[in-house]
């Protein structure tokens, strides 16, 4: 059989995550090649994603290289992944998840003092921390981890605030400050998960299949659920964070507007069996109470 090509953007991190599924797939036999590919989100130099269109910026000329039989899976931060696959391309997979929290780097958000300077480009977490503490300038920044932790070093920021997941795999944990739980900063959908996707009825999903996690796949599947039910896109200020008890799967949602005055969380169980369901249903929930409202906001 041929090797597997896996697609994969060049970042250090994108290459780590790549590597770290081919080495999954050689243990079960399965020869691999990585091919890297440079997406339109590459190129951008502006601290806006969201005015640029959003994080699928990151994904289109992968899943492009996909569709045309340019490679054969692509390995995907599940958060950067829209929740609507192209026709004909699929998840095949969800590993087994890695922290999916958010952390402080550089100090603490209690230790900030007054009007400190915090670094982050995701709005969700701008939202999120300025309704925790309103005193704090929020100011953007771009680059891939060591770029931004290099800045912070540099003196540019006070803090910064990164996906935990991305330190611990880059082997940065020692850079991290405080660990924020869901509760504090609810994650992006499918935060510290990765989404190996396919061709529809391909062979490389059938052996990608092996890979998977069925309690993160069916956790990340209630997350980007909620998401799509509220017809939102990765660059809106919201959070989702389910974890499976059981033979219940707890799911939290929070939405807050980029003010941070406006702040709505919804939290249900459900049959893990279910993930959709429960999803659908904690969407209605916020729905009713207004999230529309604070989306609209959001230029």
């Amino acid at each position: 059989m041929a090797a597997l090509i896996i697609g994969s953007r060049g970042s250090q991190l994108a290459l780590w995550q790549a590597h770290h599924i081919a080495q999954h797939l050689n243990q079960l036999g399965v020869a691999t090649e990585i091919r890297i590919i440079k997406t339109t989100g590459d190129h951008l130099q502006t601290a806006s994603l969201t005015q640029a269109g959003g994080k699928g910026l990151f994904t289109k000329e992968i899943e492009e290289a996909l569709l045309n039989g340019g490679i054969d899976l692509a390995v995907h931060s599940l958060k950067d992944l829209p929740t609507e696959s192209p026709a004909g391309l699929m998840i095949a997979a969800v590993p087994q998840r890695e922290d999916p929290r958010d952390a402080m780097v550089g100090c603490s958000l209690d230790e900030l003092p007054q009007r400190a300077r915090v670094g982050t480009s995701s709005g969700r977490r701008s939202s999120q921390l300025r309704a925790l503490r309103p005193d704090l300038v929020i100011e953007p920044i771009r680059g891939n981890v060591d770029t931004r932790v290099r800045k912070l070093k540099e003196g540019q920021f006070d803090a910064i605030m990164l996906a935990a997941a991305g330190l611990r795999r880059l082997g940065l944990d020692n850079e991290i400050a405080e660990l924020m739980s869901p509760g504090q900063i609810c994650p992006a959908p499918g935060q510290g998960a990765l989404g190996i996707q396919t061709r529809e009825n391909d062979s490389a999903a059938e052996i990608c299949r092996q890979l998977d996690h069925l309690p993160t796949h069916r956790a990340v599947t209630a997350e980007r659920t909620v998401l799509a039910a509220l017809g939102g896109g990765c660059q809106l200020p919201f959070g989702a964070f389910a974890e499976v008890r059981g033979d219940q799967l707890h799911l939290m949602a929070v939405a807050c507007s980029l003010d941070g005055n406006h702040y709505l969380r919804e939290e249900q169980s459900g049959s893990a069996e279910h993930p959709e369901t429960l999803g659908r249903a904690v969407a209605e929930r916020l729905l009713k109470k207004g999230v529309g409202s604070i989306f609209e906001c959001v230029s």
